[in-house]
């Protein structure tokens, strides 16, 4: 790759580079250099299309011994940070292809990005969806403002759909690739951080499948302050980046895009300009577990009242691993990227972060079927000041002495130091107590 100058090396442009009509499929076509000013003038363009969203310090810090700062992108109007390369890329089109309108074909927070900007833009917007798209997702995607259409089993039928009716009718199909304007618009969030935040030594970015937001970014940080550390944020279950970057090339092997819970963040998205940018200006890539993601999603929630769903979380969730050490006593700011996580699996996932942390727990026992037995139980419970959230009694398939009952129960704990209490009474008082272990 050339290097323009010091300040300008490795970022790539796409500012001259806007597709023409006859390009409706693709915006992957752009290759020349870009400037540090391009990612300034998308700032420029965008403000007062997309929030300026807080970077806050959290109540966090204390917690993991450095100066936490939370760059809250997930208060966007669709809860996720890709409306800045989004409407970039559509106030970037010729007014040709504005009429005629854009396609896309998936219910990714770029499809619904794309929904909201172009409705806001008065382009013509249509999204494909196969028929086993959540409801939700597909209600807020006409809400936006975009016709929706079902098509198809799959999201494979639904795309190839949407490449016909583009081909057809003359729409641009979009999609969430490496097109330099795209990361220009992602790019100003490194921007305002840098102005949010003084003295920063580090910023942490997701990364995974779609690393657009820390390419962009990290062009932009490298550029006002080459010593700010850049550090992406992928899953152990899909380490998409980290194998792209040892093998040089963008590899969907490990690409999973039908996980619901990963979203955004498990599938192959970039390119090879992403990569590259992410090899030359990354500093550090880690990976963390799903466990390490969920008691991320529930520390934002208790503490900074913010919920995110998994590519929202995965950046905090490497110091709630303790992947980064050095970064004990510095300042460090985590991009809070996406907001869009269905109900369900809220539910679902809240309630396995408790249990991971400790503080949800089950256990079983036998007493006798006598009266009062039961009643000393909750007693017990009541004293060491746990919280019962269900009981259960087995009387017919207990294999223990007749007239006895086996009772399971589970209770919610402060803490793992209370969770350790709790077990050690139980057992002091009911020796043959069984404690579930997670």
């Amino acid at each position: 790759m050339k290097i323009v100058s010091r300040n300008e090396e490795l970022l790539r442009d796409a500012l001259s580079c806007i597709p023409q009509p006859s390009s409706r499929t693709s915006l992957a076509s752009c290759n020349r250099l870009i400037r540090f000013e391009d990612i300034s003038a998308a700032a420029f363009k965008i403000q007062c299309g997309v929030q300026k969203t807080p970077c806050m310090y959290s109540r966090l810090s204390k917690q993991y011994g450095m100066d936490i700062y939370l760059k809250k992108e997930f208060l966007q109007y669709t809860g996720s940070v890709k409306e800045r390369g989004v409407l970039y890329l559509l106030m970037s089109l010729p007014q040709e292809q504005q009429r005629k309108g854009v396609i896309v074909a998936s219910d990714s927070n770029f499809s619904m990005a794309v929904a909201h900007h172009a409705s806001e833009l008065r382009v013509p917007v249509f999204v494909i969806l196969c028929t086993s798209t959540a409801p939700a997702r597909v209600r807020m995607c006409r809400e936006y403002g975009a016709m929706v259409i079902s098509y198809g089993t799959t999201g494979k039928d639904s795309q190839l759909h949407a490449r016909r009716l583009a081909q057809e009718n003359g729409y641009l199909y979009l999609e969430e690739e490496d097109s330099a304007v795209y990361l220009s618009g992602l790019g100003t969030v490194g921007l305002e951080m840098y102005e949010q935040v003084p003295k920063l030594d580090a910023v942490i970015f997701p990364a995974g499948g779609h690393c657009g937001l820390l390419a962009g970014s990290a062009a932009a940080l490298k550029h006002l302050n080459p010593h700010i550390s850049v550090i992406g944020v992928e899953s152990e279950s899909f380490p998409v980046l980290q194998q792209s970057l040892k093998a040089g090339h963008p590899n969907d092997d490990q690409a999973c895009n039908n996980h619901h819970f990963y979203g955004d963040v498990s599938g192959v998205g970039f390119g090879s300009n992403s990569l590259q940018l992410t090899g030359k200006l990354v500093d550090k890539v880690v990976a963390v577990r799903e466990e390490d993601i969920l008691i991320s999603m529930l520390r934002l929630l208790e503490y900074e009242r913010a919920t995110v769903d998994a590519e929202g979380a995965i950046g905090l969730a490497a110091l709630v691993a303790g992947k980064l050490p050095e970064l004990k006593g510095k300042r460090v700011a985590v991009v809070i990227c996406s907001g869009n996580l269905e109900l369900h699996l809220l539910q679902q996932c809240i309630a396995r972060a408790l249990t991971l942390d400790s503080r949800v727990c089950r256990f079983s026992l036998v007493i006798s079927d006598c009266p009062g037995d039961m009643s000393k139980l909750l007693e017990f419970l009541a004293r060491e000041e746990t919280r019962v959230l269900d009981i259960k009694q087995e009387r017919t398939f207990v294999t223990s002495e007749l007239f006895t009952v086996e009772v399971i129960c589970t209770v919610e704990t402060r803490d793992k130091i209370h969770t350790a209490q709790l077990r050690n009474a139980l057992l002091e008082r009911y020796p043959t107590a069984a404690w579930t272990e997670r």
